[in-house]
């Protein structure tokens, strides 16, 4: 049993994968969002490393517009309820003491600086910010996760979303598995849909960008993205 422990650990990953090294050496923000919580999770289970378990979390946060329960999270096969109440702790104190609130959204770097950490995603997520009227963030929620290089996403989705917040505006992002950044015409359509749906409900559709982990494409800025009136 503790042969199959230590193969399972955190430190059994291959010296250039290991989380810890990279979190002393670059720093957490150089660090993915499955090499975070491998770092919580510190240990696997018999069959599936500390990386593996760490992604079945992280599928559980992605599908989860708010933190998931403790009863949740512990039904993710490796993750029992101490582990699980550990996980719904932190997030909770990240949420309250580093949450995005206040954050203003200026430019496109702005919104790409709040969902960068999806780019490593092998499926497109298509993500919305909630914004005040000062366009300080109000939320930031995944609202459908796609096929390998396309997601499907209705307006109402988005928009349902908006008016909960009580949001005067909005930013979309979302990611390119491709790491091709310009729009395709399933983008296109969706963003003008968007935009004729924000004027009928009085909301400033801000922005919509493309993006990979290290570069974004916006509509505002290469004029797909224009304001009547």
């Amino acid at each position: 049993m503790k042969k199959n422990k230590e193969i399972n650990t955190l430190y059994a990953l291959p010296a250039d994968e290991l989380p810890r090294e990279k979190l002393i050496a670059r720093g957490q923000s150089a660090l993915s969002d499955s090499d975070l919580l491998a770092i919580l999770l510190n240990t696997g289970i018999h069959g599936k490393n500390v990386r593996e378990l760490a992604g079945d979390l992280l599928g559980l946060l992605d599908e989860s517009n708010d933190i998931p329960s403790i009863r949740e999270i512990s039904r993710l096969p490796g993750i029992g309820m101490t582990k699980a109440c550990s996980i719904a702790a932190m997030l909770e104190f990240g949420r309250r003491r580093y949450g995005a609130f206040s954050t203003r959204v200026k430019q496109p770097v702005d919104i790409f600086t709040l969902v960068r950490h999806y780019a490593d995603r092998k499926q497109e997520r298509f993500i919305s910010l909630s914004l005040n009227g000062a366009h300080e963030v109000l939320a930031v929620r995944i609202v459908t996760i796609g096929l390998v290089n396309r997601t499907i996403v209705h307006p109402r989705e988005v928009f349902a979303d908006l008016i909960q917040d009580r949001a005067a505006a909005f930013c979309v992002a979302h990611n390119h598995p491709s790491g091709q950044l310009e729009s395709s015409a399933e983008d296109d359509e969706i963003t003008a849909r968007l935009h004729a749906a924000a004027r009928l409900l009085g909301l400033h559709f801000v922005d919509h960008i493309i993006f990979s982990e290290t570069k974004w494409w916006s509509f505002r800025e290469n004029g797909k993205l224009i304001d009547e009136g």
